[in-house]
């Protein structure tokens, strides 16, 4: 019953309490971008495999520019990503834009990590079970090991959530959610490094 009618009705409730919260915070973030991007705008899209793998836009905070070299092309993303890129991405702010594909149905708050549309084809049948749910901006597996994770493992737990969706589980996931963003947890230095400099990443972000 929570799964497939009170769950939808709890993540419009929330996330739209949280974006009327957060709309000065989201105000600041956008201001902050639009300068400091330079004209390469505030938002970025990007294609995702939805619930039944129906594929959506997912909506984040655009971190880096779009400057470009002598030969026309998109110079490194080290080069790119701006100062205030990298303290919206190591804050996960650049996340909270997924509260609207939240409120109109295309993710949930909690659920499997909505992944790049072209790796559909490289999984099993078992780890297409993921798509069983609507994504979610944070899950299961973010909140056990997140980028200390083999993507196999990452994929078990989405599947294990899937097996067990509950309110009870989805509140302790926002909970744990939450501490680790506060504490700024399980993100090893390496994978640090690569989320400020890559959009070329398996998860997409830019």
């Amino acid at each position: 019953m929570y799964q497939h009618f009170f769950k939808r009705l709890f993540d419009f409730i929330i996330s739209l309490l949280a974006i009327i919260c957060l709309s000065p915070l989201l105000t600041i973030v956008m201001v902050l971008l639009y300068f400091a991007n330079e004209g390469a705008g505030i938002f970025f899209f990007q294609e995702r495999p939805g619930l039944k793998g129906r594929i959506f836009k997912v909506i984040k905070f655009k971190t880096m520019n779009e400057k470009r070299g002598a030969d026309g092309n998109l110079l490194p993303d080290l080069l790119r990503i701006t100062k205030v890129g990298k303290f919206v991405r190591a804050t996960s702010l650049d996340e909270l834009p997924q509260l609207f594909n939240v409120l109109i149905g295309d993710m949930a708050l909690i659920g499997p990590r909505p992944l790049l549309k072209q790796y559909l084809p490289l999984y099993s049948s078992e780890q297409m079970r993921r798509h069983d749910v609507r994504p979610g901006i944070s899950g299961w597996a973010q909140v056990n090991g997140r980028n200390n994770l083999t993507w196999t493992e990452k994929f078990k737990l989405d599947v294990w959530y899937v097996e067990n969706v509950s309110l009870a589980l989805d509140i302790k996931i926002i909970f744990l959610t939450f501490m680790k963003v506060f504490k700024r947890e399980s993100i090893n230095n390496t994978e640090a490094a690569n989320r400020n400099i890559t959009e070329s990443n398996f998860d997409g972000t830019n």
